[in-house]
């Protein structure tokens, strides 16, 4: 080895800033990354060819955990919030770039590029991932090859095959591994509409009962896809090849695919023939995220505090929910503007051409109910009266969130159901009555399960 080479890998091996030139001179090297990586090596990260790795000079050192972390060849750490808890494994199956996202424990990210997103205990990606900001994979949550995800939420166990787009989704169901919603290959969520709005959130499953991990698994055949926004109740199966477009909130259903009928016919730019159920659809989106919020806050953030960097990915899916709520007003907002005066829900002018109706005088009003704090006084009850019987519970099974909550009595798991219930209730009552004017719920949609 020349003294030229060995001046360029010494500072990477021992953490210095200082080597020898080929004639002998000491000089100074510009070795932020490469001191990064020795100080990473020196925690004890397993890193094969130290050579190949790129380490931005913001990311913290006391964020990446010595304990049985690999980062393989050729991989990129950015982000002064990037954190990656013990056990990690980042790009075993080809380069990884990872910029800004919290890594819990025993989590595989095989290869491709992740941002600002949250991966749970032993959640996985597959070589060819594109995970954008404000996702959350949950315990087990996995993905195989060319998965794109962004304002993702996969509960635990959730598996996505390969060759699939499913962005703007919350997906819960199952109640283990070898019990998982599944969404076969080839699939994708059309979040996309021909106006240019993405106010498309599709919900599989929901949040009260899917937080209970006792719930049985949904089945999306592959080579199919969603018409966002899209409701799909737990148990359900859709036929491989399936395009859905209409809502299933009821459960267990067997789910074969409509065809369009072959045609032409005019096409008119914003006529929203489907607002209300657009309206309802985000609307009960938002409604679950502000109860998935409230469980991260007072269920989860205690088993968050018990695990190494705990806090740090607790606050890492704290802020992404945070994010998910602004991304779903913003859509909303962004779409209403586009409803016209003349639609027949939405009629803006009067003869003094003065009044605004309901949809554009209120949707700022809307949109706060979602990103404001929520509590009233039966949520106060509701809340206490679980977190006091959970608190008792998990005293007795420790600190595997995925134990505990399969560990709990029905009557406990149904108390805090309910109580998540009626978060997504009131919400939806107080929307409903700021656009009274909207066929938007009843009671099948506000009623406990």
């Amino acid at each position: 080895m020349t003294r030229a080479v060995c001046a360029l890998v010494a500072p990477l091996c021992h953490g210095l800033v200082e080597g020898l030139g080929a004639d002998g001179e000491k000089m100074e090297f510009d070795m932020t990354s490469q001191g990064k990586i020795a100080g990473l090596m020196r925690r004890g990260v397993s890193i094969p060819n130290p050579l190949t790795l790129d380490v931005g000079d913001e990311v913290p050192l006391s964020q990446i955990s010595g304990k049985d972390v690999k980062i393989y060849p050729g991989c990129r750490i950015y982000g002064e919030n990037t954190v990656i808890a013990q056990g990690a494994q980042i790009g075993s199956e080809g380069p990884v770039t990872l910029e800004n996202c919290q890594v819990g424990p025993m989590v595989e990210l095989k290869g491709g590029y992740f941002r600002d997103s949250v991966f749970l205990a032993r959640s996985s990606m597959g070589l060819g991932a594109h995970v954008r900001e404000a996702c959350i994979l949950e315990e087990e949550a996995s993905g195989a090859h060319c998965v794109g995800l962004k304002q993702t939420i996969l509960f635990p166990f959730v598996t996505l095959g390969s060759l699939i787009n499913f962005c703007d989704c919350l997906m819960a169901g199952g109640r283990s591994r070898k019990d998982h919603s599944e969404v076969g290959s080839s699939y994708i969520h059309f979040n996309y509409t021909p106006d240019g709005d993405k106010s498309t959130p599709s919900m599989l499953g929901d949040v009260p009962r899917g937080v209970m991990l006792n719930q049985p698994p949904i089945f999306l055949g592959g080579q199919g896809g969603m018409v966002g926004p899209l409701r799909l109740g737990f148990g359900n199966v859709v036929a491989a090849g399936t395009i859905l477009r209409k809502d299933v909130p009821q459960d267990l259903k067997m789910v074969a695919g409509e065809t369009h009928r072959p045609g032409i016919r005019a096409f008119v730019p914003h006529g929203y023939v489907h607002l209300d159920r657009m309206l309802r659809n985000n609307i009960l989106f938002l409604a679950n995220l502000v109860a998935l919020d409230h469980w991260y806050r007072y269920v989860r953030q205690p088993f968050f505090a018990a695990m190494e960097l705990g806090s740090l990915l607790y606050e890492g899916a704290v802020s992404k929910l945070a994010l998910a709520r602004k991304e779903r007003t913003q859509r909303l907002m962004a779409m209403v503007e586009k409803v016209p005066a003349n639609h027949e829900k939405c009629r803006c002018s009067e003869k003094g051409g003065k009044a605004l109706c309901q949809l554009h005088g209120h949707i700022h009003s809307l949109c706060e109910l979602f990103t404001a704090p929520f509590e009233d006084a039966r949520e106060r009850e509701l809340g206490a009266s679980f977190s006091l019987a959970m608190e008792e519970h998990r005293g007795q099974k420790g600190d595997d969130y995925i134990q505990v909550i399969q560990g709990l009595p029905w009557e406990i798991s149904q108390l805090g159901v309910r109580w998540l219930q009626h978060i997504v209730q009131s919400l939806c009552r107080k929307a409903g009555s700021l656009l009274s004017s909207f066929e938007l719920f009843d009671e099948r949609d506000l009623s406990s399960p």
